[in-house]
């Protein structure tokens, strides 16, 4: 390994602004994470940094990045790429992207499908907490036993932190959140 990439990855997993998206970083090296979904993609910044530290294990053509995002129907409170930017600055890396527009349950509604066996998932504290709430019901279909899900939670003071979600929390969530069956 280049003495660069070593350099970078130092900075990546260790030095790297905001402090909490370290932890990601060092998950997606070590887990050579090669299926990432991260709702809630605001600027992109720790989309690219997440594909950076993968492909330190994996070729770009063997990492598939989904990202979920309201892109151009965010509100002007919260800055972020258009769905074309991301597609654009995302594709330059050479990965397999997949992107869906939309609030968390919607979106993963309709990709959740097309998704199998991710290895991280990270979610934003930026998305609407109660269309999070109702997307919870189609994770459990897209992990697999060594999956890492982190959701980026705010703290006292305004500071946000990742906590890693355990598969039985994942499980209880999406029973919690099992949508309303209407009669015939």
């Amino acid at each position: 390994m280049p003495a660069i990439s070593r350099l970078r990855r130092l900075y990546l997993h260790w030095l790297s602004r905001p402090h909490n998206d370290r932890l990601i970083y060092r998950v997606a090296h070590w887990q050579r994470a090669g299926r990432i979904v991260e709702v809630g993609m605001g600027t992109g910044r720790r989309a690219l940094r997440m594909i950076e530290a993968a492909a330190e294990h994996l070729s770009p053509s063997e990492i598939r990045y989904t990202g979920i995002d309201l892109f151009e129907s965010r509100d002007s409170a919260n800055p972020g790429w258009g769905l074309k930017e991301a597609y654009q600055r995302l594709k330059a890396t050479g990965v397999r992207v997949q992107l869906a527009p939309g609030d968390p349950c919607t979106a993963l509604a309709s990709v959740a499908n097309t998704l199998a066996k991710i290895d991280l998932m990270v979610v934003s504290a930026s998305v609407d907490q109660a269309a999070l709430a109702q997307a919870w019901f189609y994770v459990p279909r897209i992990l697999h036993p060594q999956s890492q899900v982190f959701l980026e939670e705010i703290r006292f003071g305004g500071k946000s932190a990742f906590r890693l979600i355990s598969v039985e929390e994942v499980a209880w969530l999406a029973a919690k959140s099992r949508p309303m069956r209407r009669a015939a």
